[in-house]
């Protein structure tokens, strides 16, 4: 019998959280709700789901905070939590990223790319690294530091190389499109076209790829994106 995954979804405002709620039951989770951060914590606690939605603008306690205390804690240190923000600026986007937040997104959003994040999520499969750092075989990066290392050797990376490549690594085994690396990298307010994305790729490549012209962990998904796979 195939296993039923468990959601908490915490959002103050109850249209969009009835909303979610119902949609997400459609897909087959079983899920849960909370309006405030307080009963956010209390629930999680209790129930330890796979994946918390999570607002960062809620009565009582904020986002951060709960994320921060979910994270100290050992019943629900593994749960993945996906951060919903109304603010889309790169800083608010990191630090919710460097608190312990798995993955964001920005409202309004699409409940397409919603769901598209959640299954992500479930499929992800959790690392026991420390959650300060990202590895995949030869390479690791230091997400406080911002240093990348290649068997061991420091890479030179410019910051926007650095972004790019942690936020595929985060969502290994994911395609993510142009458009919302854009957006997620660069910030939804760069006026600049899809071909940026391209371009960093390809430096990214020559820098931690054996062959850039055979990719291993960047590769090319063509009509939709990239993936990255360890």
């Amino acid at each position: 019998m195939e296993e039923t995954h468990t959601i908490l979804v915490v959002e103050d405002e109850a249209t969009l959280r009835e909303a979610l709620v119902y949609n997400l039951n459609k897909e087959g989770y079983a899920v849960s709700q909370a309006s405030t951060g307080l009963q956010a914590l209390a629930l999680a606690r209790t129930l330890a789901p796979d994946v918390i939605i999570l607002d960062l603008m809620l009565p009582e306690l904020d986002g951060l905070s709960v994320c921060r205390s979910l994270r100290r804690e050992p019943a629900t240190a593994d749960c993945s939590i996906l951060i919903l923000t109304a603010r889309g600026g790169e800083l608010d986007k990191i630090i919710g990223l460097e608190t312990g937040a798995d993955d964001y997104l920005t409202k309004p959003f699409s409940l397409g790319e919603l769901l598209a994040r959640v299954r992500a999520l479930l499929r992800r499969t959790r690392s026991s690294a420390p959650r300060d750092t990202l590895e995949a075989g030869n390479l690791v990066l230091d997400l406080i530091a911002r240093r990348a290392t290649r068997n061991g050797a420091e890479l030179a990376l410019k910051p926007k190389e650095f972004s790019l490549l942690a936020e595929l690594m985060r969502h290994r085994g994911a395609v993510l499109s142009r458009d919302l690396l854009l957006s997620h990298v660069w910030g939804q307010d760069f006026f600049g076209d899809d071909r940026t994305v391209d371009v960093h790729v390809r430096w990214l490549r020559e820098k931690i790829e054996d062959d850039p012209a055979h990719p291993v962990h960047i590769q090319t998904v063509r009509g939709l994106g990239y993936r990255f796979e360890a």
